[in-house]
């Protein structure tokens, strides 16, 4: 069988991934279909979900992953194609659930790993650990091969600070103990190839780098690498923030990511958001 990844939300970390599968067939849905039409000119077999039947491309599938964000009922895909997933799952070898690191919620700074309580404490993180359960439990009685991947805050091309230093809107908010971990796409990738070379059904991963650290030294640094004055600095209780903004702020929280490396042999290649956005910047100017 030809492998072949189906790709539920083929997004931001998705692509990434799939540019690392090299004569692999990649079926990739969105929702839009413009964005269909861009996926097809790529070389991707495009669907469009909600809409289009899932059933032929679950058929043809070796390897799933999944991106689509939950709702306050848990995954849609599971509500939609629960019964289909489950008849696919003697065939396939993967299926990659990924999550997001919110599942933890506050810590007050402190560290967390695989086997911290799940405790989330917004919104996102509750309906997190919500899918992720749903997806562990159809695993359980269907044997589908299923690995959760919980990511930190994701940036890499199109998505980092400088264009907010250089346009003069970027504020350094200011909270004690605030702590953010970061990931970098082609480091989600490198984890998400490494998983498929090495599958380890029920697995759970942290995918986060070596430094946690206030969001106020990101943009220092990005300031620093582009030769411009420190953004000003502005107090958490003071800064004007959308409500999204401000819920992650709401938690803080150290994330571990030892068992990436020892368990998949992951090396990053960007080990902290020095590293990276000093790889953005070389490849953006």
């Amino acid at each position: 069988m030809t492998a072949t990844l189906l790709s539920l939300g083929h997004g931001y970390s998705a692509a990434a991934l799939a540019r690392r599968l090299d004569g692999w067939t990649i079926i990739g849905t969105t929702r839009r279909a413009e964005k269909a039409e861009r996926l097809r000119r790529e070389g991707i077999e495009a669907l469009i979900w909600p809409g289009d039947d899932l059933k032929p491309a679950l058929a043809r599938a070796t390897h799933v992953l999944v991106s689509i964000a939950p709702d306050e009922a848990g995954d849609p895909v599971l509500a939609a194609h629960a019964d289909a997933i489950a008849a696919a799952a003697p065939h396939l070898q993967w299926v990659g659930y990924l999550s997001t690191t919110g599942v933890y919620g506050d810590h007050q700074g402190g560290w967390v790993d695989e086997t911290t309580p799940l405790t989330p404490t917004t919104k996102r993180g509750r309906i997190r650990v919500l899918a992720e359960s749903q997806w562990q439990a159809l695993a359980e009685r269907s044997g589908l091969p299923l690995h959760i991947f919980r990511l930190a805050g994701i940036y890499g091309p199109g998505r980092g600070p400088f264009e907010k230093v250089r346009n003069g809107t970027a504020r350094r908010i200011i909270r004690e103990n605030q702590y953010f971990s970061r990931i970098h796409v082609e480091d989600i990738a490198a984890v998400l190839a490494a998983s498929i070379a090495r599958p380890d059904p029920g697995a759970v991963y942290n995918l986060a780098d070596d430094d946690p650290a206030p969001p106020e030294d990101v943009l220092a640094e990005a300031a620093r690498l582009l030769g411009l004055p420190l953004p000003p600095e502005v107090p958490f209780d003071e800064a004007e923030m959308t409500p999204l903004a401000r819920s992650f702020y709401a938690e803080s929280k150290r994330v571990r990511n030892d068992r990436i490396k020892r368990d998949l042999g992951v090396a990053l290649a960007y080990p902290d958001y020095r590293a990276g956005l000093r790889a953005l910047l070389h490849a953006t100017g």
